[in-house]
């Protein structure tokens, strides 16, 4: 699936089972709440805190996958197309960072 075709799934999702888009503003808010929940399982699975029972059933690809769903939520409200912008990110970051990565002693 492109990212246009995702796009274009999550509206036709919208229009027939989630009868209308949330207004932008709930979006934001159930965006944020999709990454704390991406981060709660990233926390427990990588990091030091152990799992709590109800955390345990949480898969993070279906966790990313809300927070993917919102975005072009949010991406279709607002009129943009984010295969378009995603181009023009990777240009801009092309021309910004070509030698700044590879000169960093950390990375290395």
């Amino acid at each position: 699936m492109t990212i246009n075709e995702a796009q274009q799934s999550v509206d036709e999702w919208i229009k027939t089972t989630g009868v209308r888009y949330f207004n932008e503003l709930t979006n934001m808010a159930m965006l944020t709440e999709e990454v704390g929940e991406v981060a709660r399982i990233i926390a427990r699975k990588y990091g030091e805190q152990s799992f709590k029972e109800s955390d345990k059933d949480k898969e993070l690809a279906d966790e990313l996958a809300d927070v993917l769903f919102v975005l072009i939520c949010i991406a279709n409200q607002t009129g943009i197309n984010l295969e378009d912008a995603l181009k023009k990110n990777f240009e801009k970051k092309n021309k910004r960072d070509i030698q700044r990565h590879k000169q960093n002693d950390k990375l290395k």
